[in-house]
C-alpha cells in the first residue's frame, strides 16, 4: 500500500507515467468511466476548498467510483476532540483511499501511519500540496510539451505558499530549471527552499521584488495569492496582500509563448481583464486537476488502465 504525502514519493519515472495516463484521460474519458466501479472515495478536509475536494470527488465520479467525507473540521468528530490518528482508523472501514486536507503540517504522514487504506495528502499547513504539484506539472507539460529547460517565475507569497514548496521540490529533479522568485522580503521562500533544494540540487535561481523586470524572461508564470489565513496578524497582511498584481499592461512585457499559472482561489493578484489573454491558462489548470486525480486514484488503487 503506498500513499501520497509529498511530491518526491513518486519518482520521476512514476509521474512521467502518471502524467501520460492523464493525457489518455483527457483525451479517452469514456474508456476510464468504470475503472473504480465499487470504489469509494473519502474526502476528509479540515479547511476550506473548492477546488481540491470537488476535483477529488470529480475525478472519483468520472471513473465509477462513488464519494463519502466532510468538507470542514466542525462537520467531523474532530469538533469533539477526536484524533487524526483515529478518524482514519474508522475512514478506513469505511472507504477504499483517502484525501485529507488539514492546516496542521505533517497531519498527512500521521494520518498515513494509522491508515489501513491510501492516504493522500490533499494540502498540510504551509507544507506541502502534491496534488497541486501533479496539476501543474501536467498543464506545464500540456502547454510547453515538457518539463526541462524552462525558466519558471513564481510570484507572490512564496513564504507560506505550500503550492510554491511542492512544485519546486518537483521541478528541481527535471534538467535544466530556472527559477525566478517574485516577492516582497517578507513572503521570500523560506530559507530551506533556497538552502536544501535549490542550491543543493545546483539550481539556477534569482530573486526579485519586482515582477516587470522578470516578466521579459519568463517561460511560466506562477502567480499566488498572499494568505490572509498564514498571517499572524492583519496589519501585515493588509500591507503586503496588493503588492503584485498582474494586468493586462504587464502581460505585453512577456514572451508570445508564455503562460499564466494559478492555483487559485484569487482574490486580485491577476486582474480579470488577463483573463481574455490566450496565456492565462489557470481555468485550464483547473480542468487538468480532475485528470491527473483520476490517474493517482487509479495508481494507488492498482487500477491498470485500460487498453
Amino acid at each position: 500500500m503506498r500513499h501520497l504525502l509529498n511530491p518526491l514519493d513518486f519518482t520521476v519515472e512514476e509521474i512521467d507515467e502518471l502524467l501520460e495516463v492523464a493525457g489518455d484521460i483527457e483525451k479517452n474519458p469514456s474508456k476510464y468511466a468504470h475503472v473504480c466501479d465499487g470504489k469509494k472515495l473519502a474526502t476528509c478536509f479540515y479547511e476550506p476548498s473548492t477546488r481540491t475536494r470537488l476535483s477529488f470527488e470529480a475525478a472519483m465520479l468520472n471513473l465509477g467510483g462513488s464519494v463519502l467525507g466532510f468538507s470542514s473540521a466542525d462537520s467531523s468528530s474532530a469538533a469533539k476532540g477526536e484524533s487524526i490518528a483515529d478518524t482514519i482508523r474508522v475512514i478506513s472501514c469505511y472507504a477504499d483511499i483517502c484525501a485529507m486536507r488539514h492546516p496542521k503540517e505533517g497531519s498527512a504522514l500521521v494520518a498515513s501511519m494509522n491508515s489501513g487504506i491510501p492516504v493522500i495528502n490533499a494540502g498540510d499547513g504551509g507544507h506541502q500540496h502534491p496534488t497541486q504539484t501533479l496539476t501543474d506539472l501536467l498543464t506545464i507539460h500540456s502547454l510547453k510539451g515538457r518539463l526541462d529547460g524552462l525558466t519558471v517565475g513564481l510570484c507572490g507569497d512564496l513564504k507560506f505558499g505550500r503550492t510554491v514548496h511542492s512544485l519546486i521540490n518537483a521541478l528541481v529533479r527535471y534538467p535544466n530549471i530556472k527559477f525566478v522568485l517574485i516577492s516582497p522580503p517578507e513572503l521570500c521562500v523560506p530559507e530551506y527552499i533556497r538552502e536544501d533544494v535549490l542550491k543543493a540540487n545546483n539550481v539556477e535561481f534569482k530573486e526579485l521584488g519586482n515582477l516587470d523586470e522578470a516578466l521579459p524572461e519568463l517561460d511560466i508564470l506562477y502567480m499566488t495569492r498572499v494568505q490572509k489565513e498564514r498571517f499572524f496578524n492583519e496589519e501585515d497582511y493588509i500591507r503586503l496582500k496588493d503588492c503584485y498584481i498582474l494586468t493586462p499592461k504587464k502581460m505585453k512585457l512577456a514572451k508570445p509563448d508564455m503562460y499564466v499559472l494559478h492555483p487559485l482561489p484569487r482574490v486580485n493578484e491577476i486582474s480579470v481583464e488577463v483573463d481574455k489573454d490566450p496565456r492565462a491558462a489557470y481555468f485550464r489548470q483547473a480542468q487538468y486537476g480532475v485528470y491527473v486525480r483520476m490517474a493517482l486514484i487509479m495508481k494507488l488503487l492498482e487500477v491498470k488502465a485500460p487498453c
